[in-house]
């Protein structure tokens, strides 16, 4: 598939460029230096293991600090500098992209790597989809299909009481779900889950492997939005929506389409995914908090936010500085790459009592797990909403279980659970 170019209106306001971007190794080694304090921090694969560690000593040491990995940046950890960064755009910009790395698309991700003004009419035409009324329709279909999978951890169970409830549970959930909201047709589902795989997690290990992927999955989005004109239906669906919007008066194009399908397909299926798969993981380990959610199913709410601000699916989006500014002393200087460490701001002791606890009756929480600002995740409501319908059923359904064996919290990858019968 040619490369795609972005409409001009993408990049109107965006004044960073790849020169001005650029540090030489000098200047990295130079800013290094200045915050020995701090750890070179990463936040992708095995970095996540330990990242816990590494917001504390941030927090405690260096809460702005230089880092060299994926091409280098600033980091910023304190959980009120990342709200001020959130609230001005005018300082912070989106592009080139929100993610570092970014997923090697041909165009800006709509609406998360658009800069204001243009970002609010883009968001506004996916907001129909995501508010509490329309995530309140769907809950139905959120309670039959958790019910189903905890019922299919059940029945596999039965055979083998080590079942994985990642690929069970925690993966199969959001897609089926997303898929019906977005207008993914069912019989393509079972190839969704190794596009999430190389897009997203191999994309600092392997680029070349994720950037085939992505192109596949344009190919994919290409597809299904031409089946889509030359079969138009009555389909209530957020592709059909955006087929049938406009923006500033003219109708989208198909760069804008593609731009919206690449990224409402990442976003939709992997952090819910990783939400439940983290959730159960804690639970696994922690007995005493399986139970209380059992006995007290209406603090299950509450734990979610818990479990959503100290295990989040994002640790971190990245910012380019617009022009020359300061956080807790430090000059950041106009085209310099920063990156907003929402799990770092999640574990603030100036924030949160006792940050690194995770204590399921929190009510306190004013987290970072769906960002802030304008830029604030638009699928909040949804993501919120499945994460607890998923601890319902499967705690409602699955007896005690407890890890199988050592895997990492973070991630979409296998969790082997462990299944007590008889209990």
């Amino acid at each position: 598939m040619p490369a795609l170019q972005p409409p001009i209106a993408l990049c109107s306001r965006t004044s960073w460029s790849a020169a001005s971007a650029e540090t030489t190794r000098e200047e990295q080694s130079a800013m290094s230096e200045q915050q020995t304090a701090a750890p070179d921090f990463g936040f992708h694969g095995e970095a996540l293991d330990n990242i816990f560690d590494d917001y504390e000593t941030m927090l405690e040491s260096a809460p702005v600090g230089y880092s060299s990995n994926y091409g280098g940046f600033w980091y910023i950890a304190k959980s009120e500098d990342i709200f001020d960064a959130e609230q001005d755009p005018d300082t912070w910009s989106v592009g080139p992209s929100m993610l570092l790395p970014s997923f090697g698309t041909h165009t800006p991700l709509i609406p998360i790597d658009i800069d204001p003004p243009a970002h609010k009419a883009y968001r506004k035409l996916l907001l129909p989809k995501f508010t509490p009324m329309a995530v309140g329709k769907l809950e139905p279909g959120m309670h039959e299909t958790a019910q189903q999978l905890a019922d299919d951890v059940m029945e596999a169970a039965s055979a083998d009481p080590v079942v994985n409830a990642s690929a069970l549970f925690a993966r199969p959930m959001p897609t089926i779900i997303f898929s019906r909201i977005a207008g993914y047709p069912e019989e393509d589902w079972p190839q969704f889950d190794r596009w999430i795989d190389e897009i997203i997690y191999d994309r600092t290990t392997d680029p070349e492997r994720a950037h085939a992927a992505g192109d596949e999955l344009y190919e994919y989005m290409a597809r299904l939005i031409d089946d889509r004109r030359k079969n138009p239906g009555e389909y209530d669906d957020i592709m059909n929506q955006l087929m049938n919007s406009k923006v500033d008066g003219r109708e989208l194009s198909d760069d804008e389409l593609l731009s919206y399908g690449y990224l409402l397909f990442v976003a939709g299926l992997d952090t819910t995914a990783w939400a439940i798969r983290s959730s159960l993981w804690y639970l696994a380990q922690n007995p005493e908090s399986q139970q209380k959610l059992r006995d007290n199913p209406d603090l299950i709410v509450t734990a979610a936010e818990e479990f959503l601000r100290t295990l989040s699916p994002v640790q971190a989006m990245a910012r380019t500085a617009l022009k020359d500014t300061e956080v807790q002393g430090q000059p950041i200087k106009a085209g310099e790459r920063a990156v907003l460490v929402f799990g770092a701001g999640n574990r603030d002791p100036q924030i949160f009592d006792k940050p690194n606890e995770i204590d399921i009756e929190r009510e306190d929480n004013r987290h970072l797990a769906f960002g802030g600002g304008v830029h604030r995740c638009l699928g909040s409501n949804l993501g919120r909403k499945e994460l607890v319908i998923a601890l319902e059923h499967f705690l409602s359904t699955v007896p005690d279980f407890e890890l199988a064996e050592d895997v990492p919290w973070h991630g979409v990858g296998p969790l082997p659970l462990r299944i007590k019968k008889g209990q």
